[in-house]
């Protein structure tokens, strides 16, 4: 398997955050290639259902995945249903609390004063197997291989990623920032 995690910090509530990130069909606003999300069936808990519309060069494909489970606000896992061996999550890690001697009133509202202004961190786990996807799934002009468009697609991946989580951070916070990304990528192709 193939894995790419992009993760960064946001100034905003961690349970925010998460509620935000519940919303599928919002990452089309996010993405070079997701045209559109639909939700299937399902209102964004385990078992929801999503048609996921990619367009890329004079391919268009409809990927389907489903939530797999959550962990408000922590954690919502997904997993795409066909075609592809892929998956992941994304995770939010709220800001570390800052104990206080609970004596004294003072420090304890100093400490929580500290804690609303830490950022949470948020990070887009995905993993997949490029060996597992099907050439079926696709219509592809004439004289144009499976193998040629799984070349060129995959290091796509890594970009999209981190475009889908700085624009992301942009909308959470209510504005425009250089938004510092760390990646970390086990993948040759990517």
């Amino acid at each position: 398997m193939d894995e790419l995690v992009v993760s960064t910090e946001v100034y905003a509530d961690p349970e925010a955050v998460y509620e935000f990130l519940l919303d599928f069909p919002r990452y089309a606003n996010y993405s070079e290639y997701l045209r559109e999300v639909r939700t299937v069936t399902g209102d964004g808990g385990p078992g929801t259902q999503y048609a996921l519309t990619f367009a890329w060069w004079k391919i268009s494909y409809t990927a389907r995945s489903e939530v797999t489970g959550v962990e408000p606000p922590e954690r919502i896992d997904w997993e795409i249903t066909k075609d592809i061996d892929a998956g992941g999550c994304w995770r939010v890690t709220p800001p570390e609390s800052v104990e206080g001697d609970e004596n004294d009133d003072d420090d304890a509202d100093a400490d929580a004063d500290a804690t609303d202004d830490a950022p949470c961190e948020v990070a887009l786990e995905v993993a997949f197997d490029p060996g597992s996807a099907s050439s079926d799934a696709l219509d592809l002009p004439r004289l144009v291989s499976f193998d040629w468009v799984l070349k060129k697609a995959i290091p796509l991946i890594r970009d999209e990623a981190e475009r889908v989580v700085e624009r992301a951070v942009q909308d959470l916070e209510g504005s425009t920032r250089d938004v510092d990304l760390d990646v970390y990528v086990d993948s040759d192709r990517i």
